[in-house]
């Protein structure tokens, strides 16, 4: 499967009105109400001469499907961290090659790093993002075992981030901007990776992108996975789906560290603060790409589209800036990330409560 079908169907693997048996296998807990209600309303649309005879049902299918409305927008308008985690790393999401497909026209895909193998978790080639010539790097994941596997689920080797690296230089030396697209758990933590220095890999790739002289924009589209997705995010602007997240750890790996339970995983993501409107309250992202109700993947062709538009419209102001002024800003944005607070050293405390004691006395 190549080339436009390929891209055509793993479109159309994301409508679940084209593929409800996709929708009912990948259907996430709390979709269970507005599932049941989809049933019902298929039941009494399919057959409706078994319920009465001579009786219509338009009145009761308007009723369940303005029913159906409202419990999805009140479901998803009310989502927790660990559900929005759930979102992020469902199947039918889109993923970085549907985007170039899509957000982008012109992709011509590049491979290899030159020094050692073509990793096929990361992507990237040269493409158009509207009028302006682009390279498009990103992390793929696979739909299915096969492909999963031929993706390594999306964890990238260290030569994947070299292949990355070459992209990006090879981009610097002709003047096009960048655009990463992340969705990752975290790089390949394997023996073979460590073989071929990773960390080593992925240190090389922060220092060079942060010296690029082109713009560069990160946007984190599902997973952003600690210092696999900050391989490539390394930019000006760094954006982020409404129902992705951006965390040095997995929620679960979290919850067996602090909890020395799995289960935990549900309060550990509410902990990590990983959650696109948490990063934006703490400034460790420049902004938040809405996505459709119920998530990107109930329709692929709206988020790419919201995508594309909210790329050139950052991308607009960043090729306005000279280089200089580009490199300075990146540099003091990265300065500034972090915030903490400072306890009060124990020798003021403990003054402060003698002297209401003094005072009485």
């Amino acid at each position: 499967m190549s080339g436009s079908f390929a891209y055509g169907f793993r479109v159309a693997a994301c409508r679940p009105g084209n593929y409800p048996f996709l929708a009912m296998k990948h259907q996430l807990d709390f979709e269970k109400p507005i599932l049941e209600l989809q049933h019902k309303l298929a039941e009494l649309k399919k057959h409706p001469e078994t319920h009465s005879l001579g009786v219509s049902f338009e009145e009761e299918i308007r009723l369940i499907e303005k029913k159906i409305e409202e419990t999805r927008r009140q479901i998803f308008s009310n989502l927790t961290a660990w559900q929005r985690v759930q979102l992020a790393r469902h199947p039918r999401r889109p993923f970085s090659l549907d985007y170039f497909q899509s957000a982008f026209t012109g992709f011509s895909e590049l491979h290899g790093d030159r020094l050692f193998a073509d990793d096929r978790a990361i992507v990237g080639g040269f493409a158009f993002l509207g009028q302006h010539r682009v390279m498009a790097i990103g992390t793929q994941k696979g739909r299915d075992t096969k492909e999963n596997i031929l993706r390594n689920f999306g964890s990238a080797h260290p030569e994947g981030y070299r292949k990355a690296l070459r992209l990006m230089r090879l981009a610097d030396k002709f003047g096009l901007p960048i655009i990463t697209l992340i969705d990752t758990a975290g790089a390949y933590p394997g023996i073979g990776a460590e073989e071929r220095h990773i960390a080593e890999a992925i240190a090389v790739n922060l220092r060079e992108m942060m010296l690029l002289e082109v713009p560069i924009i990160a946007v984190v589209i599902g997973e952003g996975g600690s210092g696999g997705a900050l391989g490539i995010g390394v930019a000006d602007r760094v954006l982020i789906l409404e129902n992705a997240y951006y965390s040095v750890i997995s929620p679960e790996g979290c919850a067996a560290i602090l909890w020395k339970d799995r289960s935990a995983s549900a309060k550990a993501a509410q902990a990590l603060k990983i959650t696109a409107r948490d990063l934006f309250e703490l400034k460790l992202v420049d902004a938040v790409i809405p996505e459709p109700l119920g998530g990107a993947h109930t329709d692929p062709d709206k988020m790419a589209e919201t995508l594309q538009k909210t790329l050139l419209e950052h991308l607009e102001e960043l090729l306005k800036m000279p280089a200089a002024e580009r490199l300075k800003r990146r540099y003091e944005k990265y300065r500034n990330y972090g915030h903490f607070l400072e306890k009060a050293p124990a020798e003021a405390s403990l003054e402060s409560q003698k002297a209401p004691a003094a005072h009485a006395a």
